[in-house]
């Protein structure tokens, strides 16, 4: 059986400017990952601006675009003049009350391949995210792009097994994790290691689970916008791995870089076979999965 193997990008970037500064870093990055031979790019999540969600303040609501608007536009015209993908987080106005924190999937002619709108939306201390964004309601999805089959989650989604299993369900050869996370560093000393730790192990988890890549797109620095606060020192340490959870690419915490592995769909199946974890679940049994909780 023959296999179209793929390379895929991860961009690692400090993004506490303005949105066209953002931009067009993000274009460069884009293009330096083209060249190296990337053909599936991801960037982090809401890569057009900093990360405004530190408080709840209504004029950030500004920073949100309509569908098709200028991150679609710029990034798609890039897709199609270098043939790759791109998966380009932003914020999305869907109508006004109505925002997303949103992905295109931007496939290789510049067309929409797919669409996701973030599913789990945190509310923590400098995460005020449900105050700007509205639960995603398209689901979990594989998107199928002219270089492969693939899923994108963003964020706090990471922490979530079943929708990792769901996306991997329907075919998606890897997953991408565009995000915006770090310690807050008045506990970095206390928890930063522990914090760091499980996020990391809990992705190689849902790649080993599911026999699937997986791939995260992080920020960094230190974002301290708001007056009488520490800010955000968002940890970078962009990773790619395999379907058993190996390592195949890592960022640094405090430097932009680019990421580059390949999909090899051969590893992927012979890993399937001989992990058949597939094969093996109780479906049978799964149904209380769908309550708060069970008594």
């Amino acid at each position: 059986m023959g296999y179209k193997n793929y390379k895929i990008g991860v961009v690692q970037l400090n993004l506490d400017n303005t949105p066209e500064e953002n931009r067009k870093k993000c274009l460069h990055w884009v293009k330096k990952a083209a060249e190296a031979g990337a053909e599936v790019i991801c960037l982090p999540e809401l890569y057009s601006s900093h990360y405004f969600c530190q408080s709840e303040d209504v004029s950030n609501f500004s920073l949100a675009e309509p569908l098709g608007d200028i991150s679609f536009t710029a990034f798609s015209e890039l897709a199609k003049q270098l043939n790759v993908a791109i998966v380009v987080p932003f914020f999305e106005k869907r109508m006004a009350g109505i925002y997303h924190n949103s992905a295109y999937i931007i496939d290789t002619d510049g067309s929409r391949a797919g669409l996701y709108r973030k599913m789990h939306i945190p509310d923590d201390p400098h995460f005020y995210e449900k105050f700007y964004f509205t639960p995603g309601d398209l689901g979990f999805q594989s998107i199928s792009t002219k270089k492969g089959n693939i899923g994108t989650l963003i964020c706090w989604d990471q922490w979530y097994p079943e929708a990792a299993r769901l996306t991997a369900m329907q075919g998606a050869e890897v997953l991408f994790y565009p995000t915006a996370i770090g310690w807050h560093p008045f506990e970095k000393e206390q928890y930063g290691e522990n914090q760091y730790g499980a996020w990391m192990n809990v992705m190689k988890g849902h790649a080993v689970a599911n026999g699937i890549y997986v791939a995260a797109a992080n920020r960094i620095g230190l974002e301290k916008y708001l007056p009488d606060t520490d800010g955000i020192e968002f940890w970078g340490q962009s990773f790619i791995c395999g379907p058993q959870g190996e390592i195949l690419a890592k960022a640094s915490t405090d430097k932009e870089e680019l990421l580059i592995a390949e999909i090899d769909l051969a590893h992927q199946e012979n890993v399937r076979q001989n992990w058949p974890f597939f094969r093996d679940r109780r479906i049978d049994a799964f149904q209380d999965l769908t309550k708060r909780f069970i008594e």
